[in-house]
């Protein structure tokens, strides 16, 4: 794209020769970027790509170093995101924020109390209530956000974005927390959106998504614009190629790698609670196994119930054949049981101190004397992890909330590494991450079993169930209805069982 002006008068948001730097890094490289009036225009890259960078800028959250960013023909320099809503940009961020002790209502208009007359609770709910209804969302605006799903806070962001005036829309990755029912209703706003003549800047590390209601689609690598393609002239390979330089072929494992007479390191016996029901099975030495299912099938509750963080009322876990009683995470941990949440940011990680606290997290004692820390041993040892997980950080006193999602994967990988963990429990492993960054979870996953190590993996994706798992056990209304060798297994098969009551 030329440095100039563009003079389609469709283009509604235009971003020439962009620069952003963050402690040494440039985070965006002469980025050129254009958004029409109704147009869906897809965003994609790897992890760290620079997505997430791009998209605070136009909305106002960061100031570009050099360059510029053209509203409706006018240059703008917006130094907040409240400038860019008044003008009539409109965001939906990856790394929402919502206050849990605040209603669903008081989070969507919170700041706009007053306007020349004072919001009270009822006004709010009765706008909030207006959103949800366009939005065929089952909330209530006096619902408190602490009590709601991870994808009940994604579509209240939605709906607060949705509540101003605006011409431009940002979305990035809002469907990653969402149920599939919850994306179908999304994609019908957007496209009701479009209708109207908004300009939607779509970013997803979904490719099915890009490819299915795009109409144009921007590919970025390492802070640079490496292409922008008309969506009905370009195919996946084309697109992986350009994210990543080359094309990723994903084939379901054929059949098991687990020896006949591999040890059982875990084994679940009628496992019962209020929203799991009876549930049985077995973990081998060096096994994948994965959970199938829908959402609410229990297999996150299931899960739960294994680390000792809800209460079990019926049931027994065997650890190497030996009974074990666990009522807490820390017994889980004594029992060499890793936990890697759905929601590695609120529940596994903690976000606002380094990489270093991050992996000796779950081990403090062994790093600690007289209740002081040894830095010198917690330096090595996370800088041992960072080099065997090939984690991609600044340094290893970097915030963890500015690595990647991959790489804070990779994090908490490590830290249940450093414990000595022998069972892993993945949930969602690759929520959130791009297609490159799949990759590298999948071969570290892989490189764990190798070395002894046994997984759990519950996943939402038919297709990662099948290339990674040994074992699938499908799950539905809080029951296991199947458990299907890989040999096996097919997507057809899969859901018949995570759909049906056997």
């Amino acid at each position: 794209m030329s440095a100039n002006t563009s003079s389609d008068n469709s283009i509604v948001l235009q971003m020439i020769d962009v620069d952003k730097h963050f402690a040494g890094v440039n985070a965006l490289k002469k980025c050129c970027l254009n958004l029409k009036k109704g147009e869906i225009h897809g965003l994609i890259g790897e992890n760290g790509a620079g997505k997430s960078t791009l998209a605070k800028t136009l909305a106002g959250i960061y100031q570009p170093d050099s360059g510029r960013i053209i509203f409706n023909g006018a240059d703008i320099q917006f130094k907040s995101p409240k400038e860019a809503q008044k003008t009539g940009i409109s965001s939906v961020h990856q790394d929402f924020k919502l206050m849990n002790h605040l209603t669903a209502a008081q989070n969507i208009f919170i700041g706009r109390e007053s306007k020349g007359f004072v919001l009270n609770d009822n006004t709010i709910n009765q706008e909030t209530q207006k959103l949800f209804d366009y939005l065929k969302i089952p909330i209530y605006p006096t619902d408190k956000v602490g009590s709601l799903t991870l994808s009940k806070q994604q579509m209240i962001e939605i709906a607060k974005a949705l509540s101003f005036v605006f011409s431009v829309l940002i979305l990035d990755e809002p469907s990653t927390s969402l149920t599939e029912p919850e994306i179908a209703k999304l994609f019908n706003v957007i496209r009701g959106l479009k209708e109207k003549g908004i300009a939607i800047l779509y970013i997803s590390h979904r490719m099915e998504e890009i490819m299915e209601f795009t109409d144009r689609i921007t590919v970025m690598r390492d802070g640079e614009i490496i292409t922008t393609l008309n969506t009905k002239d370009t195919n996946t390979n084309e697109i992986v190629n350009a994210m990543i330089g080359h094309t990723i072929y994903e084939e379901p494992k054929a059949h098991s790698n687990i020896a006949l007479d591999a040890p059982v390191v875990l084994e679940v016996k009628n496992l019962v609670s209020k929203d799991v029901k009876n549930v049985s099975f077995q973990l081998h030495k060096g096994e994948i196994v994965g959970f199938a299912g829908l959402i609410g099938a229990g297999r996150t509750e299931t899960a739960r119930l294994i680390i000792g963080a809800d209460p079990i009322t019926g049931g027994e876990i065997y650890r190497n054949s030996k009974l074990v009683h666990i009522k807490s995470p820390v017994d889980a941990v004594k029992a060499g049981i890793g936990y890697l949440s759905e929601d590695k940011i609120r529940l596994g990680l903690a976000a606002v101190l380094p990489v270093t606290d991050n992996v000796v997290l779950a081990d403090l004692e062994h790093f600690s004397k007289f209740g002081v820390v040894d830095d010198k041993k917690v330096k090595a040892v996370t800088s041992e992890y960072v080099d065997k997980l090939s984690i991609k950080t600044l340094s290893i006193n970097q915030l963890v909330r500015n690595l990647s999602g991959g790489n804070q994967q990779k994090v908490i990988i490590a830290r249940w590494l450093v414990k000595n963990s022998d069972i892993l429990i993945f949930d969602e492993p690759t929520k959130g991450i791009d297609v490159g960054a799949k990759e590298e979870i999948y071969k570290l996953m892989n490189k764990l079993v190798a070395a002894g190590k046994s997984i759990i993996m519950i996943s939402s994706e038919l297709q990662e169930i099948l290339r990674m798992s040994d074992r699938i056990y499908c799950m539905y209304e809080g029951k296991i209805t199947a458990s299907v060798d890989i040999q096996e297994a097919s997507q057809e098969l899969i859901m018949k069982y995570i759909t049906t009551r056997n």
